[in-house]
């Protein structure tokens, strides 16, 4: 049993540090594909938006697949299709090829998130240690942010980038080919079968979980938009691409840091007020961002990377709090769905900002956005003094 759990936990979070790696790793090439292929600000963020919104919008039908199909043999197959996307992506010639590559791999990462969370949540449910385990599952993605994109910026440096996307391909496949190997073969469990997706839409939602899905798709939008535009920030300011590699790097470190101790800092003083604070803290580095040199800016991405990512930890955690009896995956599914959908409009719509008005215009805009989180963090916290935390192992 032991050995199975391990197992389950070791693939998961390795498919979470490989898929959220090649997700976060876009982000480092859209200035070279800017570059090669001559496309605007709005085509830029088209582009992050492929992926991400073809993500988003497959997560609540993976979860179905995965009931006919099973949980591994989907995990397997996304996480290869990712991988063989981006090698696709390696030789795109030119814009519509790119675009259909990263469709592809959006399809595929659609697959991670519900399944591979689920199979940490039911390896760990009989024995207990459920929010231990996937605290360790979310860690991983975070560790994968990190490597992946500052192995290609400094890639970059020495090999072409279709080369090192090529690269990064190869390595989705060689996941797969391990997740295939490493995942115990295990039948859905009946609870997943008996409160599906389609049931959280029929019960309706608790207007608590409305406030906090909106709270987590504008944090989401904020954290989406300005990821994809940092590193045209920064090459304004002066910074190569190993720079640019090196920035997102300690921005995800950060970040990785953020998720533990808003974590903590959540439990000590609740949720609204975690929030308030790293929302509040969110928009002031983004404006200073902007004004600042580029040492400046690069003294403050750890910072920033804290708070800009801490406060998914504390809304994450609060879905099952939330989520009516039997229906916490469900709950989930419908989370991820519009936290992601919500990170893949919003390049699309601050690339037009940026278009029309430049990158710093289109960052004021980001730092007013993330301060409407704060009386929906308000309006959650209601709800939750109305519902006593449920027991969630």
């Amino acid at each position: 049993m032991r050995t199975r759990r391990s197992r389950s936990l070791l693939a998961a979070g390795g498919a979470h540090a490989v898929h959220d790696g090649l997700t976060d790793l876009i982000y480092v090439l859209l200035p070279v594909w800017q570059a090669q292929f001559g496309i605007s600000y709005a085509q830029v963020g088209l582009l992050r938006a492929s992926y991400a919104g073809t993500m988003a919008g497959f997560q609540l039908l993976a979860s179905r697949a995965a009931r006919r199909w099973g949980r591994r043999r989907l995990l397997v197959g996304g996480t290869a299709l990712a991988g063989g996307a981006f090698v696709l992506a390696g030789q795109a010639g030119g814009m519509a090829l790119l675009l259909g590559a990263l469709l592809l791999g959006g399809l595929g990462a659609s697959v991670q998130h519900p399944l591979a969370s689920s199979m940490v949540a039911d390896g760990h449910e009989e024995g207990g240690g459920v929010k231990q385990a996937l605290a360790q599952y979310n860690f991983a993605g975070d560790i994968g942010k990190t490597l992946l994109p500052a192995l290609v910026g400094l890639l970059l440096v020495v090999l072409s980038w279709r080369a090192s996307v090529t690269l990064m391909g190869l390595l989705g496949l060689a996941t797969a080919g391990f997740l295939a190997w490493l995942i115990p073969a295990a039948p859905a469990p009946a609870a997943e079968q008996e409160h599906g997706p389609a049931q959280a839409g029929r019960r309706g939602l608790d207007s608590g979980l409305v406030a906090l899905l909106l709270t987590g798709a504008l944090d989401s939008a904020v954290r989406m938009g300005f990821l994809t535009f940092l590193p045209f920030l920064l090459k304004g300011k002066g910074a190569g691409t190993a720079g640019i590699g090196l920035a997102l790097s300690l921005l995800f470190i950060g970040g990785a840091c953020g998720k533990l101790a808003c974590g903590y800092l959540g439990a000590r003083i609740g949720m609204m007020k975690t929030v308030w604070l790293t929302e509040s803290a969110t928009a002031l580095l983004i404006v200073l961002a902007v004004w600042l040199p580029l040492g400046g800016v690069m003294a403050l991405l750890l910072l920033l990377g804290v708070v800009l990512n801490g406060t998914s930890s504390v809304l994450y955690g609060t879905v099952p709090e939330l989520a009516a009896p039997g229906q916490r995956e469900s709950a989930f599914a419908l989370f991820y769905t519009g936290t992601i959908g919500a990170g893949a409009l919003a390049p699309v719509l601050f690339g037009r900002l940026g278009d029309a008005a430049g990158i710093p215009p289109a960052f004021g805009a980001l730092a007013a956005l993330v301060l409407l989180t704060l009386p929906l963090s308000w309006q959650v916290q209601r709800s939750l003094a109305r519902h006593p935390a449920r027991n969630i192992g």
